[in-house]
């Protein structure tokens, strides 16, 4: 396919970036061949331009389709290159928070800095016996394949495990081999995984160091082979370690530290027993302070010390030893202070009693001067002479420190042996799996001998590691047939010979360190010389003459030459070592004993363990032979021997490859540094296996998945039935170039991108089908809105013009009649406001004019008086005036006239003189004459009127006046009055001005008392207005309340009802976790019984010991006698060890704090005994003072005498036998307080023994004693003989024998009729009296329960105990049991003296009667009579017998009944032609009849038999589910009969008074009824496993991956993890397959007649297998999380309802345990974007945990690209809203779980009587009765 098809407009690609690597960006146009540049733009929307590389012309790699990202296998990729691969891991890390994915046959493992819970049990589970493709990628699943394939091919395997320190390989390894312990099926041996994680606190402390990279770098490597016996059980374990940097010991970079032992021992320099050691602080010591970084944050050296101290202890290091150790480390601190002064450049010397050595010399328990002289002198040999010479001040500090490096190393050999000798087994190894922890490719600023040692080991696993590649590649190819091509792929062989091959590096350096004169800079030069210019992948950098790089498989790296020599020799001068071989401290010696043994490069130490860190020491003497060269032997050439023995054992072994990677240098949980991710990725290998797979077909489909996923692109006509043919055809004309695919055998094999571009034209071609089916829908949609609009439209005009038009002729109405109404209301209002305004008008004129009237008429009236009084007052004034003037005028008058008469005088004295003056005068005279006489008439006439007028006026003035006279005497009067008045209104005054004063007061207090009465008022009003409101309020509150009342009493009522139902839901729930936990008790009971059995039968193949047989008891104490009872079956394994252990010679010693217990408990029962003595007494002299009253019956009551002294006699018998072993016993362990007294075999031990033994035979004796009194109280009746009344029996009998007339006999027979019915009514009497018993005894049989309980608790705690207390308790328990027993035999012993004397007094008083009856009878017979007469020979007719359902056996043939009826009997014949639960049947009616003969041991036996037979059958025929289902049926019918026919009243309602009949009459099984419910209990649940069993392998494949809906879901490429599968295909299941196994359950269930409601429990336990399992896988994997899958399930599960209802079994519940993974799927099918989905999510999942919710989101793959990823937020927003949520925390259902089962009583309505044997039973030893 050209690269123009690919980079089009569009395409995605992937750039280089320097900040995240790479970065996506998308074409703008598409590319043609010849363009230089690529238009381009980023994701953030910024457009660039992509210059191509104009040499390569490579172009930038393509990116995967969306619908890949995230998948589980990186092959599972059509773009096969480095960012699709960081990509797809960030995807799955950040945004699913899946750690581990697939790369091919690599797990990679990223470290999430967090704890996940995805490491329980029950993943394990989940994970053991699947497939490694089938589950999601997992650390389990490697472990899973390498233990699948160790079973399978019986080959060893190996896991390994590398990356960079911090990635978390240790972890992994620690999870792996957690695996293998839980899997491997050996609970015993489980504790090796213990003990080897229990070393890694040493092994860390010595071990392990912070460098810059990580504050707990391992500085080893460590192989750790975990061995399996035949049956693949953990047995033992072995480690191996490599390279130990011993160069840290001495030295430590910048903010480095050296190993954590070191400031642990500092840190716990103070405590007490490390003063010796001389410690100080870590700055102190030269080896702890040159990193200058000696505490680790968040690490506490003391406490990290006290770790690695129980660590030791737990591995087997004893005190001694550790301390040993420590003052060997404390050594090598003190020895690195050791300084050295310098006497010329060639010598050196140590200053005298120099502190640092003499500690050291005094730790080490070495001579001083001779360690002293050593350091700083070396021993030369030469062929003639050996001489002593001095060395200069820096050979002796290389000296130094060589010497403390190998101590430590030595050290560090020796505590590794010490592991492995703790977690060696002596079972022999049959196989064995290899967890390699190494580490990984390293590569620092600066790099020496370790890195170099590092990443060479590297290159060997990188080879090997290509190499298996290749080897798998090949052999897929040539399985499938298709053409084998040559893969080019990277080996790193020349770099390997560039560093172990002949002339090179290595062997460079070991010829180097031979020269006398070598130095690391003529090694450098020797290297330039050899390799420079002649191997490519050798290199020297340009600035340097003392380094030299080499091109490795991951980078290129640096190294820097000083210090290779120095450290390749590490030398150390033999005199060093044999002055500490000499030492007095036993420790130091040990550490070099084993540099005496020659070891060859290939052979291993005794330990097993490679030496890898071997010290070469320099001798004094060359001496011929092996031993020197093993000593000159270079620590370079010890690597690479121990290198290529580890390859041949990774070659031995199927390797399995685990690659951890660093997300990032800070330790921030799940957070992706893309630069350190893809440097880690290139360094271990990853991106190697995918060049290898991308260089070959690295997508492969089967032709199946093929059709599947691309059946959209095929026609109709192109589909055949070959579906290979069809692939064939198809992929012709889709891809064109025929090298792109081929076709093998199963499979279609593509070349990378082919995938892409098929999924490119899938997604085309549905787009296009999606936009016509858009396009149509839309259009028909539209079409059909747009008519329904169109046709809503007209009918809504229609309606709306109509409803406008009547509203329109409404308006007109009402406008005329308003119209009309306003005129006629107009006129009303204006003519109303008219007359209103004249009637108001004419009001106010009237009232106006009379209020003027009245005022003018007041006016007038007051003018009138006014005008009468002015006028008199007037008259009177003018008159007085009148006078007064009168009387002056007339004075004036005369005087004015005098003067006036005077002056005429004068005048006329003068005119007289002048008689002119006259003449005027005259003149003017004569007028004014004439005027005057005018006037005068005038005058005269007025005078005349004033006259008259003045004459009316006298009169009435005189009748005026003398009205007035009288009016002033009346005024007179009145003034009197008025004075009276005047001083009585003076008084009146004063009084008023009093009254005032008081009226002011008074009104003054009015106003305040109106003020207050106001303000009274108004606060009254304001109260009574708040009152009111309060009233108000009140009334509303009281109504509030009243209704709150009524709504509280009716929440109380619904909150009750609710806590009743929930508490009742609780009890329930309790009750069934005490059910579930009695039950999974019964359940541990039966595998420790059946592993009880074979113990005991080992224990019968080994030796013969006596069994112990079953001892009888009373029938009426079953629960004494029965081994199938819990307190029996709790003393038989708590006995089992004793047992087991009495062979032995080494056992525990017994306390002797059991001998006082024994000692308190023997005293308690001599007590016990003594006071049942004392009542003993006492009942005999009741019983002598009762002799006395009852001489008439002396032999009776004297053998009852001579039994009750004779049971005394025993008890004081008793007493005396326990006293002396009590005696025995203290006198046996007074003898000797050794250990051996209390061992078993010693006397002590066989006293106590004995006496156990002496205890259980008293106790056959009291259970013998029950049967003693029986058989007197039959004897006793025999020997009854009537005394007074009666004759004698012997008599009585010839008389009767002598009765002929069978009329007599009638008579007879009459009389005893009429006797029986009285003794009928007595017994009558007697029975109610026996209820009252039994109420009596069921209140024992609660107490017993509670005791059974009690037992069930000492069974859980002595199995966890240790075999001495267990002992102990087991004792402890015999006693007790013995004892009960004894006292309940006592207790039942008086009961039955009483109803002894109680039966025998009615035996007499029956026996009277009948003898007078007889008496009378005999009178009546004469002696004639009673002569015997011949009697003819007469035909008796024989009647129908009629059968009381009872079924008679011999005691001998009980055997055979069992095994006819159980051990032999086929279920399938059995529930085709018989009636349903019929062996129970017949066993009830055996029972039936031992209980009507009153025979316990028959009982007894035979139940014990049938319980017995039930659990072998099962036993041997226990996974065959007819086999379990039809004794679980037979074994509830049985437990039904038992109930039914039991005589109690609860179980008798149902039955007819036939089967009332048929009632148990002698013995009461309630016990045995227990017994069997356990045992039913025990068949349920093993029921369970045989169907869970199964159904297991269907469930997964039926309902999760078989597409019951054809065509909804296509399947995803997939990588090349199918091909390490392990199991191939057995079939596939479908859900027709799991309905089928249903309905075959079902049916079977049905024919056996099991009851209807277990039915139902059996159907829901299924259920909900099916629903965990189903779930469970949902969960753990990632390619079934889909839209698709979700509808798949939601139809199988509404098939599995629908097979409910078909059953009618919706109400079993079953339905309820499927609703986790109906949520599920709901879950996937729902929308998962906005905050209403999540709330909608929240609420609907309910059922399933949160974890489970988050989990399913993170999981979720669309299927097509059309389907949308759940975001990161919405998950966030799902936790946030179920924070507040509690719920359990795991993430799996519990897929064992067993829901508690209970048997409802069902009766039966089968008559025993109609119950028919058949034949073919084999059953004609029995017959019906």
């Amino acid at each position: 396919m050209a690269a123009s098809e690919l980079y089009t407009k569009y395409a995605r690609v992937w750039i280089p970036d320097p900040e995240e690597v790479w970065k996506s960006a998308e074409l703008l146009k598409d590319y043609k061949p010849g363009d230089k540049v690529l238009q381009l733009r980023l994701e953030e929307g910024k457009d660039l331009e992509y210059c191509l590389d104009p040499k390569t012309k490579e172009l930038p790699p393509l990116r995967n389709p969306d619908i890949l990202v995230g998948e589980n296998d990186l092959t599972a990729l059509s773009y096969l290159h480095e960012p699709a691969v960081l990509h797809n891991l960030k995807v799955r890390f950040i945004d699913s928070k899946l750690i581990y994915t697939y790369c091919g046959i690599v797990l990679v493992a990223i470290n999430p800095y967090e704890q996940l819970p995805i490491y329980g049990e029950d993943i394990i589970n989940a994970y053991s016996g699947q497939n490694m493709g089938d589950m999601d990628p997992h650390i389990f699943a490697v472990a899973e394949e390498a233990y699948k394939q160790m079973a399978r091919d019986e080959r060893n395997q190996s896991i390994i495990v590398s990356g960079e320190s911090g990635a978390g390989k240790t972890v992994s390894a620690k999870y792996a081999m957690r695996y293998f312990a839980t899997v491997s099926g050996s609970a015993s041996e489980a504790n090796v995984e213990e003990k080897v994680l229990a070393s890694n606190p040493i092994m860390e402390s010595i071990g392990n160091a912070k460098t810059t990279r990580n504050d707990n770098s391992s500085r080893f490597g460590k192989y750790i082979e975990i061995g399996f016996d035949k049956r693949y059980r953990i047995i033992g374990a072995n480690m191996r370690t490599y390279l130990l940097e011993k160069s840290r010991v001495v030295f430590q970079a910048e903010e480095e530290r050296n190993y954590h032992i070191f400031y642990q021992l500092c840190a716990s320099a103070a405590l007490p027993e490390f003063k010796t050691l001389r410690l100080g602080n870590a700055d102190y010591f030269h080896y702890t302070k040159q990193g200058g970084s000696p505490v680790i944050d968040g690490v506490d050296d003391a406490k990290e010390m006290v770790n690695t101290r129980q660590a030791c202890t737990l591995l087997g290091i004893s005190d001694s030893y550790q301390m040993g150790i420590f003052r060997i480390l404390a050594g090598i601190l003190h020895l690195g202070n050791v300084e050295f002064a310098s006497r010329d450049s060639d010598s050196c010397t140590i200053p005298p009693k120099h502190d640092p050595l003499t500690i050291f010399c005094d730790l080490m328990g070495v001579e001083y001067e001779e360690m002293a002289h050593w350091l700083c002198h070396r021993k030369l040999a030469t062929a003639t002479e050996t001489y002593i010479k001095p060395i200069s001040k820096l050979h002796a500090i290389n000296a130094r420190d060589a010497l403390a490096k190998h101590i430590y190393a030595n050290l560090f050999n020796w505590i590794v042996d010490h592991v492995n000798k703790a977690l060696h087994s002596t079972i022999k190894q049959h196989s064995f799996i290899g967890v390699l922890d190494i580490y990984g490719f390293e590569t620092f600023e600066i790099n020496s001998f370790e890195q170099f040692c590092i990443n060479y080991a590297n290159e060997k696993l990188q080879q090997q590691f290509n190499m298996h590649v290749f080897k798998l590649e090949q052999e897929e190819y040539m399985k499938e047939q298709i053409p084998w091509t040559l893969i080019d792929f990277y080996d790193n062989q020349p770099c390997i010979n560039l560093i172990e091959a002949k002339m090179g590096i290595l062997d460079l350096l070991d010829e180097e360190c031979k020269m006398p004169k070598g130095s690391d800079d003529t090694w450098a030069q020797k290297l330039y010389n050899t390799h420079l210019n002649k191997c490519a992948l050798f290199e020297k950098p340009r600035l340097s003459n003392k380094a030299f790089i080499i091109k490795h498989f991951a980078d290129k790296v640096e190294y820097q030459c000083e210090g290779f020599l120095e450290k390749n020799k590490d030398t150390v001068y033999e005199e060093q070592i044999k002055v500490l071989k000499s030492s007095k401290f036993k420790l130091l010696p040990e550490l070099f004993q084993d540099e005496e043994k020659v070891l060859s490069p290939t052979s291993a130490t005794p330990s097993g363990r490679v030496p890898l860190s071997r010290t070469a020491v320099k001798p004094a003497k060359a001496r011929p032979g092996q031993t020197s060269k093993e000593h000159k032997k270079t620590v370079g050439h010890q690597f690479r021997n121990s290198l290529h023995l580890l390859m041949e054992t990774l070659n031995a072994t199927t390797p399995h490859y685990v690659r951890c990677i660093k997300p990032n240098d800070f330790k921030f949980p799940f957070t992706f540094d893309e630069k350190r991710a893809v440097q880690q990725l290139r360094a271990c290998g990853v991106l190697e296996t995918i060049r290898i797979s991308a260089a070959g077909f690295p997508s492969r489909w089967t032709y199946q998945e093929f059709f599947s996923r691309y059946r959209v692109l095929m026609k109709q006509r192109d589909v055949l039935g070959d579906r290979k043919q069809t692939c064939k055809n198809v992929l012709e004309k889709l891809i064109l170039d025929k090298d792109k695919y081929q076709f093998g055998k199963t499979k279609i094999f593509f070349r990378a991108g082919q995938v892409a571009y098929l999924e490119k034209i899938r997604a085309d071609k549905l787009r296009a089908a999606c936009i016509r089916i858009q396009k149509t829908i839309r259009g028909w949609l539209m079409r059909k809105k747009y008519m329904r609009m169109r046709k809503a439209a007209i009918t809504i005009q229609r309606y709306v013009r109509g409803y406008q038009a009547r509203c329109y002729a409404k308006f007109l109405r009402r406008t005329r009649a308003a119209i009309t109404i306003q005129k006629f209301h107009r006129m009303y209002v204006v003519r109303k406001r008219y007359q209103c305004m004249r009637d108001a008008t004419i009001a106010l004129q009237a009232l106006l004019r009379g209020y003027m009237a009245r005022n003018k008429y007041q006016m007038m009236l007051r003018e009138h008086k006014s005008i009468i009084i002015q006028k008199h007052v007037r008259g009177w004034l003018a008159r007085v005036h009148y006078r007064r003037t009168l009387k002056a005028i007339v004075y004036l008058q005369c005087c004015y006239r005098r003067m006036m008469a005077k002056r005429e005088l004068k005048k006329l004295k003068i005119e007289a003189r002048s008689v002119e003056r006259y003449k005027k005068l005259h003149i003017g005279l004569e007028n004014k004459i004439m005027q005057l006489q005018r006037k005068i008439d005038e005058q005269n006439k007025e005078y005349k009127s004033l006259l008259e007028k003045l004459n009316s006026l006298e009169i009435t003035y005189s009748t005026e006046t003398e009205r007035l006279r009288s009016d002033v005497e009346r005024l007179r009067m009145s003034e009197e009055e008025a004075k009276n008045a005047t001083n009585r209104v003076l008084s009146l005054q004063e009084e008023i001005a009093k009254l005032r004063k008081e009226l002011h007061q008074t009104q003054s207090e009015k106003k305040t008392i109106e003020e207050w009465a106001d303000k009274y008022k108004h606060e009254t009003e304001q109260l009574v207005s708040e009152l009111k409101d309060q009233n108000t309020l009140l009334k509303t509150e009281k109504e509030e309340l009243n209704r709150r009342i009524h709504d509280q009493a009716k929440e109380i009522t619904e909150a009750m009802e609710k806590k009743l139902v929930e508490e009742t839901k609780q009890l329930e729930l309790d009750l069934n976790d005490e059910r579930l936990r009695y039950q999974n008790l019964l359940n541990e009971f039966s595998r420790l019984e059946e592993r009880y059995d074979d113990l005991k039968d080992e224990m019968n193949l080994m030796a013969s010991i006596p069994k112990p047989g079953h001892k009888r008891t009373d029938s009426t104490h079953s629960s004494n006698e029965s081994e199938y009872t819990f307190s029996s079956e709790i003393t038989e394994a708590e006995d089992l060890p004793l047992r087991m252990e009495e062979p032995s010679e080494k056992k525990a010693p017994l306390d002797m704090s059991l001998f006082l217990k024994l000692q308190k408990r023997v005293t308690e029962l001599e007590q016990e005994k003594q006071s049942l003595q004392d009542e003993l007494d006492r009942k005999e002299e009741q019983a002598l003072r009762a002799k006395a009253k009852e001489e008439e019956r002396p032999p009776i009551r004297g053998a009852e005498l001579e039994y009750e002294s004779l049971k005394r006699q025993e008890l004081e018998s008793e007493n005396k036998k326990l006293k002396n072993e009590l005696n025995e016993l203290q006198k046996a362990l007074t003898e000797t307080r050794s250990p051996e007294v209390t061992a078993p075999g010693a006397p002590a031990y066989r006293v106590l023994l004995d006496q156990l033994t002496s205890v259980s035979e008293e106790l056959e004796v009291r259970k013998e004693e029950v049967l003693i009194l029986r058989s007197q109280l039959v004897s006793q009746k025999e020997a009854i003989q009537p005394k007074d009344t009666m004759t004698d029996s012997t008599i009585l009998l010839e008389d009767v024998q002598k009765m002929k007339d069978k009329g007599e006999i009638a008579q007879a027979y009459i009389g005893l009729k009429e006797t029986n019915r009285l003794l009928e009514s007595q017994l009558q009497s007697q029975k109610k009296s026996h209820e009252n018993e039994l109420e009596s005894l069921r209140g024992e049989i609660q107490s017993l329960k509670e005791e059974n309980n009690r037992q069930q608790q000492l069974l859980a705690q002595n199995l966890q105990l240790p075999p001495e207390a267990r002992i102990e308790a087991s004792l402890q328990h015999e006693i007790t049991r013995l004892t009960n027993e004894n006292l309940d035999l006592m207790e039942q012993l008086e009961k039955q003296d009483k109803t002894v004397r109680k039966l025998k007094k009615q035996l007499k008083v029956f026996a009277k009667k009948i003898g007078e009856l007889e008496v009378g009878q005999m009178e009546n017979i004469s002696p004639g009579q009673i002569i015997d007469e011949p009697i003819r020979p007469v035909n008796i007719p024989r009647k129908e017998k009629d059968f009381q359902g009872m079924l008679e056996y011999k005691k001998e043939d009980e055997q055979k009944l069992v095994k006819n009826l159980i051990l032999e009997l086929k279920p399938r014949g059995v529930a085709v032609n018989l009636i349903p639960g019929l062996p129970a049947y017949i066993l009830f009616m055996c029972v039936r009849h031992a209980d009507y003969l009153n025979d316990d041991q028959k009982v007894r036996s035979l139940l014990t038999s049938t319980i017995n037979g039930i659990k072998k059958v099962l036993k041997k025929r226990g996974d065959d589910f007819e086999t379990v289902s039809f004794w679980l049926s037979n074994t509830c019918r049985f437990l039904h009969c038992l109930k039914q026919y039991s005589g109690e009243e609860g179980f008798m309602k149902h039955n007819t008074p036939r089967q009332n009949e048929h009632c148990l009459t002698n013995f009461d099984l309630a016990e045995y009824r227990q017994v069997l419910s356990d045992l039913a209990i025990q068949i349920y649940q093993q029921l369970v496993r045989v169907l869970e069993n199964i159904l297991q392998p269907m469930i997964v494949s039926g309902m999760l991956e078989h597409e019951t809906i054809q065509g909804v879901s296509g399947v995803k490429p997939t990588g090349l993890r199918k091909r390490t599968s392990s199991i191939a295909d057995e079939g596939t299941y479908t859900l027709d397959s799991i309905i089928r196994q249903l309905n075959s359950f079902h049916s079977v269930m049905c024919q056996h007649g099991m009851d209807p409601e277990l039915i139902k429990q059996v159907v829901k336990q299924m259920f909900y297998i099916i629903g965990a399992v189903t779930l469970n896988n949902l969960l753990l994997r990632k390619d079934m999380c889909s839209w698709s899958k979700g509808m798949q399930i939601r139809y199988n599960v509404s098939q599995l309802e629908e097979w409910l209802r078909d059953k009618n079994l919706m109400n079993s519940g079953a339905k309820e345990t499927l609703e986790p993974l109906i949520q599920a799927a709901q879950l996937l099918q729902v929308k998962k974007k906005t905050d209403e989905d999540a709330e909608a999510i929240c609420s609907m999942c309910n059922a399933l945990t949160t974890a489970q919710i988050v989990k399913v989101l993170n999981l979720y793959t669309p299927v097509n690209e059309f389907e949308e990823r759940v975001l990161v937020s919405f998950i966030r927003t799902i936790q946030l809203r179920l924070r507040d949520r509690k719920d359990s925390p795991q993430l799996l259902m519990d897929a064992k779980h067993i829901f508690p089962v209970t048997f409802p009583f069902n009766p039966s309505s089968l008559a025993l009587e109609t119950i028919q044997i058949p034949a073919s039973l084999g059953l004609g030893f029995i017959s019906r009765v």
